[in-house]
C-alpha cells in the first residue's frame, strides 16, 4: 500500500501536470494560481487512501481525486471572496490579485471543472458517483448559509452547529472515502462505513480547529491564536459559553462581543479566561475524544483485516495531532 506522502505527491504531480493552454488567460490564470498554492491536500488524499485499501495501484482514480480538489478550491476561493479575507496560505486572494468579478467567474469555472474530472470515472460507476457528488456539493452549500445565519444570532445551539460543520466540512471529506471505495467496487457496508468515519473524523477535525484557536500554540496551529475571539466568530467555544455562562459571566462576555473598541490582546485574554472559567475547554476536549472514539467505531465496521486499515487510520491521527 501506498503511504500518505506517497499519495500526496502523486496528487501534487496531476494538479502540477494540469493544461491551461486555452483563451483567455485572464479566466485560466486565477484558476492556475490557487490550485499551485498547495496545502494538505486531504480530500484527494483520502480518496486515494480508500480507494488502495482495495486495489494496489491508485493512478486510475487520480482524475476523480483531482477533481474532488479542484471542487474543494473552488468553495474556498468564493469563501475568501465573501469574508472579503487578504490572504490564502501565505498569498494574497484571488480577488485581491485580480478583482472580484474575475474571483466570481473563475470561481464558476473550477466548479465546471470539478464536475468535468469527477465524471471520468468508469462509465459503469458514473451514476453513483456523481449522485454522491452532487447531494455533498449541495449539503456544503447548506451548510455555508448555515454558517452566514450563525453570524447574526445570539442563539445558536450546539446541535445546530454540529450540524452546520457536518456540512460545511465533514461531507467532504466523507465524500471522499466513499468515492474512493465506491471506485474500488468495495462493499456497499464498507463504502457506508468509510462514509462515516469521514463525518466522524472532520467533526473532531472541525471542533479542536475550534479549541486550538483559543488553547493552541501558533508555531504549531498555523494561524495567530484568539482570531476567532477577535471576530466573535459563533465556534463550538463561544456557542457553548453563551449557553453554559452564569449571569455574570455571561454579562461580561456579551461586552466582549458587543465592544466596538478594544486592545485586541486584552480581548482575547479575557474571553479565554471567561471560557477557562466557563469550563468550555473541557466540555470541547470531550466532544472531540467523543468524535474520535466514534470515528475508531466506524472504521473498526469495514470489512478488512486491521494491518490493511493502518495507514488510513494512522493518517487520520495525524490529521488530529495524535501519536501514532
Amino acid at each position: 500500500m501506498h503511504n500518505s506522502n506517497e499519495l500526496l505527491e502523486m496528487v501534487n504531480g496531476a494538479i502540477a501536470a494540469l493544461p491551461y493552454d486555452r483563451e483567455p488567460k485572464r479566466l485560466y490564470a486565477p484558476v492556475k494560481y490557487v490550485l499551485s498554492l498547495g496545502g494538505k491536500r486531504l480530500r484527494p488524499v483520502l480518496l486515494l487512501m480508500a480507494y488502495n485499501l482495495y486495489k494496489d495501484s491508485v493512478e486510475k482514480a487520480l482524475p476523480v481525486a483531482v477533481g474532488l480538489e479542484t471542487y474543494h478550491n473552488y468553495t474556498l476561493l468564493h469563501d475568501d471572496l465573501m469574508d472579503r479575507a487578504e490572504v490564502r496560505r501565505g498569498k494574497p486572494c484571488v480577488h485581491k490579485v485580480w478583482d472580484e468579478n474575475t474571483a466570481i467567474l473563475s470561481g464558476d469555472f473550477m466548479l465546471v471543472q470539478a464536475y468535468e474530472r469527477v465524471a471520468q470515472c468508469p462509465p459503469e460507476k458514473l451514476a453513483r458517483v456523481m449522485d454522491l457528488f452532487t447531494r455533498t456539493a449541495i449539503e456544503i452549500d447548506e451548510g455555508q448559509q448555515y454558517d452566514m445565519d450563525f453570524e447574526t444570532r445570539m442563539d445558536v445551539s450546539e446541535s445546530e452547529y454540529i450540524e452546520m460543520i457536518r456540512l460545511k466540512t465533514s461531507v467532504l471529506l466523507a465524500c471522499a472515502l466513499k468515492m474512493g471505495a465506491i471506485l474500488a467496487d468495495a462493499p456497499d457496508d464498507d463504502c457506508e462505513a468509510l462514509y462515516r468515519f469521514g463525518e466522524k473524523i472532520g467533526l473532531a477535525f472541525q471542533v479542536q480547529d475550534d479549541y486550538l484557536d483559543v488553547y493552541g500554540d501558533f508555531k504549531t496551529f498555523g494561524k495567530r491564536i484568539g482570531g476567532d475571539i477577535l471576530c466573535n466568530k459563533k465556534t463550538y467555544m463561544l456557542i457553548n459559553a453563551l449557553q453554559e455562562a452564569t449571569d455574570d459571566r455571561l454579562a461580561e462576555l456579551k461586552r466582549w462581543i458587543s465592544a466596538t473598541e478594544y486592545e485586541e490582546e486584552e480581548k482575547i485574554r479575557a474571553v479565554t479566561r471567561l471560557y477557562t472559567e466557563i469550563g468550555v475547554d473541557g466540555i470541547a476536549v470531550a466532544r472531540i475524544n467523543a468524535f474520535y472514539s466514534e470515528a475508531q467505531a466506524c472504521l473498526a465496521k469495514v470489512s478488512l483485516p486491521e494491518e490493511r486499515k493502518q495507514v488510513l487510520w494512522q493518517y487520520a491521527q495525524s490529521m488530529l495531532g495524535r501519536s501514532v
